[in-house]
């Protein structure tokens, strides 16, 4: 006969396990992104990896069950504060400014850009819905007369992508030298304010 207590323990042990599993991968993929090692978050978390696969499914099932507290609500806070900026020029130089400072802050959120994970559906979800703002700030930006005639929306996405690249696989410049940056990236997408419509 099964103790009923000893059954309840195993569960609270497991709830426990869940727990230190999800915070240990929030830290972790926070600080270093979605693509860090498996047994740095176990490390973290003081489980084995296999109780990671066993409890969340590995990667995926981490990606999912954080992926709100690592980089979701920050980004769509983005998005959404962008919208309570009625000068489009401004909306579009304060959009590139918060994401390219969340790509250098949170470096999941290149892992997002980048749809390194195409098996998590919050991740892809989270893209697509960043890509949708994208389109949409380009399509303002045209009627406005703010961007320059030939930027489109994929150029808009490659720049995001590209820095997103830079950032994952070639290291992160100074702050400094990373904000600069921005602002020529900026300058070289805006026609100037002098420009006649």
């Amino acid at each position: 006969m099964s103790d009923p207590s000893g059954v309840k323990s195993l569960r609270s042990d497991a709830r426990r396990n869940v727990d230190r599993i999800r915070r240990a991968a929030a830290q972790v993929f926070r600080e270093q992104g979605f693509s860090a090692p498996l047994e740095e978050v176990a490390a973290v978390a003081d489980v084995s990896k296999a109780t990671i696969f066993n409890r969340l499914g590995g990667r995926i099932g981490l990606i999912d069950a954080v992926i709100d507290e690592v980089v979701a609500v920050e980004l769509r806070t983005v998005i959404e504060e962008m919208w309570s900026i009625d000068e489009i020029r401004e909306r579009i130089g304060s959009y590139i400014y918060a994401l390219r400072d969340l790509q250098y802050r949170v470096p999941a959120v290149n892992d997002v850009l980048l749809q390194e994970y195409r098996d998590s559906e919050p991740l892809l979800a989270l893209c697509h819905a960043g890509t949708e703002f994208h389109d949409s700030l380009v399509a303002q930006g045209h009627a406005a007369g703010v961007l320059v005639p030939d930027f489109t929306a994929e150029d808009f996405q490659s720049l995001a992508r590209d820095n997103a690249l830079v950032l994952k696989h070639g290291g992160r410049p100074p702050r400094a030298d990373y904000d600069r940056r921005t602002a020529f990236q900026l300058g070289g997408i805006c026609r100037s304010s002098s420009v006649p419509d």
